[in-house]
């Protein structure tokens, strides 16, 4: 039985409007499994807690964990980042967006050994940081909300004035050498693009 690292909650983002997808993003399958279900897995294998936040729960109750819907509606990704961080038993949350299907399980883990003296913790990845698969304290909370009502929700401007221990490419590669947990499907051309890699891709 793998031992569940204490401390963090996970949390599915699924929040999104999903306009560019003829099927939801979380529901697209990968061998036989869809996107949600296979993330689950690997999060209910390093987290006691764990969220789904969502505005259409009725899509995901199936599922058996505990929802929340967010707590400033149509405010993007940082309103569910928010909601997660006042819910979470624990000072840390990791955070995944819906429609990333390949997220890496031994990367995750590996991220949470480096929350000493900072606020977030953030892979960059082909120069840019990707801030929906990344760990946020607690802490960040108020700073946060002060952000949302103010309609400043880019979440990489908002982590430039915090302390932020960025995961290098190096980092990256020794867990998840092709860097596929960015790997992210908001488009069918997307898909296609994904379907010559070694899983099979399908719209349900």
């Amino acid at each position: 039985m793998n031992k569940l690292v204490k401390g963090f909650t996970g949390v599915i983002l699924a929040g999104g409007e999903n306009k560019r997808m003829p099927l939801l993003k979380a529901f697209i399958e990968i061998n036989g499994e869809k996107i949600i279900e296979r993330n689950l897995k690997i999060m209910k294998n390093l987290f006691r807690e764990i969220f789904i936040i969502t505005n259409t729960p009725e899509l995901y109750v199936y599922l058996g964990v505990p929802m929340l819907g967010d707590i400033y509606p149509l405010k993007g990704p940082m309103a569910g980042i928010f909601t997660s961080l006042i819910n979470s038993r624990n000072p840390w949350v990791f955070i995944s967006a819906c429609d990333m299907p390949f997220i890496n399980k031994e990367l995750i883990l590996y991220m949470t050994s480096k929350t000493g003296n900072c606020d977030a913790v953030v892979p960059e990845f082909r120069k840019n940081i990707e801030p929906l698969f990344a760990l946020y304290s607690k802490r960040l909370a108020d700073d946060m909300e002060k952000a949302i009502l103010n309609n400043k929700t880019g979440l990489q401007d908002f982590l430039r004035q915090k302390r932020v221990k960025y995961i290098t490419k190096g980092e990256i590669k020794s867990f998840d050498p092709d860097e596929r947990s960015f790997i992210n499907l908001n488009t069918p051309e997307d898909i296609q693009r994904e379907k010559g890699g070694k899983e099979c891709l399908v719209l349900g």
